[in-house]
Formats: structure tokens, sequence, C-alpha cells
């Protein structure tokens, strides 16, 4: 008999745990009939740009719509440049384009896997309107020195957060440090809906004010439209969701911590190389990503033992078909090339459990131990 199944994420067990919960909050949402920005959405906003400690949050159709939308308000458009990095999800770079922008990519750090404030200085120019940098797998980017250049060049600076619902710099959460920044409540997040949605965190009254217009069709009164807008609201059954899950972020951030901190341990004489976090960085651990050679073949190795995986990312975005008229090629950021064959996301969710994790690590070094993968 094979052993049992160790998911990459479990939601199941989540949802299970609050179906209470949530099944009474459906049911008033139902009740209420106000389906479209009703009343969860107003409080939904509230509560998270407290939770964030920020002025003003205005929920979005998705992560990928808050990361559009925020540039827009931001002014960005045709003939501007936007700084990102090669190794995120594609709907970074895509917001850009979406605005008629050129996406300029800089390296990453070798350790981190963060935007790399070495090469960051030497890709601003005239045509630089913001720069995005992005809180990969919930570790946040190196902001003191990122917003430090971007104020000096008087460049905006948008926070790509959607991994990283809670994590902070000395204390203070990511959404503090830029003009905006964007989070995705997509399910696997660590703070999921049951769909999508997102949200667009900023201090800035007046880019608050803009996004609530353009997710609504560019409405700034009943039948009264400011300027060409889009349809990207936060539906009030998704918000009324994550009013309920909000409550346990916090717990379930320091449940992932815990089991972080025990695959850190188990790998520990190992050659595998596990997360690095910076001292003043509280990760969240929305992936707990490791580096091996061989990466492909321990993913079937593990895979073969009933364990899931996944690689985020194995294409990095200058090498994707739909980025090839912005000039990159193969060498130009070597550092994501060579992660991006080497990564591997193992499993990690509120509620893994200790033997499973003991399980997948012993899995995981019997392969590098063999020869097989060594980073």
């Amino acid at each position: 008999m094979s052993e049992k199944a160790i998911p990459l994420v479990d939601l199941v067990s989540q949802h299970l745990a609050l179906s209470d919960e949530i099944g009474r909050t459906l049911s008033d949402v139902i009740a209420d009939g106000s389906f479209t920005l009703g009343s969860p959405v107003k409080m939904f906003e509230e509560e998270f740009a407290s939770y964030c400690g920020a002025r003003h949050a205005i929920g979005v159709g998705s992560g990928s719509d808050a990361l559009h939308l925020a540039l827009r308000a931001l002014r960005v458009g045709p003939g501007d440049d936007v700084i990102t990095t090669p190794n995120t999800f594609i709907a970074t770079i895509e917001a850009i384009i979406r605005c008629g922008a050129r996406p300029v990519l800089v390296d990453v750090d070798e350790d981190t896997y963060l935007m790399d404030p070495a090469r960051l200085e030497g890709a601003i120019t005239g045509r630089t309107k913001a720069i995005v940098p992005v809180h990969l797998y919930g570790q946040p980017a190196d902001m003191e020195e990122i917003c430090g250049m971007a104020a000096e060049h008087g460049v905006k600076v948008i926070e790509d957060a959607c991994q990283a619902h809670g994590a902070s710099i000395n204390g203070m959460k990511v959404s503090h440090f830029g003009d905006a920044a964007c989070f995705s409540f997509y399910p696997s997040k660590n703070l999921g809906a049951l769909g999508d949605g997102g949200i667009v965190v900023t201090d800035d009254s007046e880019v608050a004010e803009r996004v609530a217009r353009l997710r609504n069709h560019g409405e700034s009164g009943k039948y009264n439209h400011a300027e060409p807008g889009f349809c990207s609201r936060l539906d009030s059954i998704q918000a009324a969701v994550l009013r309920v899950k909000l409550k346990y972020l916090d717990r379930w951030n320091t449940e992932r911590r815990r089991g972080a901190e025990l695959y850190n341990a188990l790998f520990k004489d190992s050659p595998v190389v596990v997360p690095f976090c910076k001292p003043s960085n509280d990760h969240v651990y929305h992936l707990y990503v490791i580096r091996v050679e061989n990466r492909n073949l321990l993913q079937e190795r593990l895979a073969g033992r009933n364990i899931q995986t996944g690689i985020h990312y194995p294409i990095p975005l200058h090498l994707q078909p739909s980025t090839k008229e912005y000039g990159y090629g193969r060498g130009d950021f070597p550092v994501a090339e060579r992660l991006a064959d080497q990564i591997i996301s193992l499993p990690m969710f509120p509620g893994l459990r200790k033997p499973d994790i003991e399980r997948v690590a012993y899995e995981v070094i019997e392969f590098s131990l063999s020869g097989s993968g060594v980073a």
C-alpha cells in the first residue's frame, strides 16, 4: 500500500475547520442581497487597511487587477518604463504591459531571490516611472534601499505583495513602504478567497480614489463615468469569506514559520540549500522553496512517493514566448536562470503535520546525499 499523500497545499482541511463560520456569513450575504460592492466589501477594506497599518484598501477582482489598477492610478502609461524582476509570476509583467508601458528587468540576489538593489540603480533612466519589487514566496524585498533609490530619482514604488500577507520588515507590514501595495486573494494564498480577489493598499487618498473609480467602469457617481475604466470589483461573497479568514491569518502565518523552522533544522547538515531569511524580515512562507541540482529528478522521486511539489517558477519572464518583443535573451539574468533550474517548492500550509514534514525532508535528504542533488 502506498503511503498517504502529502499535498503541496491543503485547502480542504482549512475550509472544513471554518465551515460553520463561512456558512453563516454566506447566508447573511445572500439574505442581504447586495452582492456587488456591498457592505461586506467596505468592512473588509477597512479591516484589511487596519491590519496593514494603512489609510486605504480598495478591493478589486484579482491580484493581477490590483497591480494593473495601481500602476494606472499612479499614471503609468505608454512611453514609461517600469522595473521589476524576471523570477515572478507572469501577472507582475502583464500588469505593466496592460498599461502600455515597457517592462525593464533586473536580476535578483543569489541568496534571497529578491530584486537586487545593486543592479537596480543602473536600470533607472529618465523613462523610468515606477519600480515593482516582488515580495517573493512571502519574504519582503529590500525596501529601504529600493525606496531610497526611487525617491532619489523621483520614481514611484508599487509593492507586489501578492505572496506576502502579513510579512513585515523591522515590525512594519509590507505595504508600508511603497506608494501602493497589491495583494492577491487567490485561494492558495496565505489569505485566500473561495475564488479570485485582490486589493490595493495605499496611504495616498488620490491613488485610492482613482483605483476605486477605475475598478468600477471609471464611475465617479451613478452613471457618471469620469474616465474609461474596468469591471474589477471584489464581490461581497468573497469579501465576507475574507473577513472570516483575516482573523486567523497571524495564527496561520505562525504555523507556516514553525513548519519552515522544522524543515530548516532537518536540512541543517545536508547539501540542501534552504530559504535565506534576512534578520530584519518576518517571512510568512507562502512557499517553502529549496535549491537542489537535478531538481526534475527530485520532483519525480517525490511524486513516486506520493509527495506533491511545485516549481515557482520554471521559466523566467524574459524567456517566456509572450515577452520576446522586449529584446531579452538567455544569459541576460544569470541568477534568475540558475534559480529556475534548481528551485522546488515543498509542501507548506497551516496544519502541515510534523511527521509529514519529517517524511518529506527524509526523502529530499536521501536524494541529495545520493549525489544526485547537490546544489
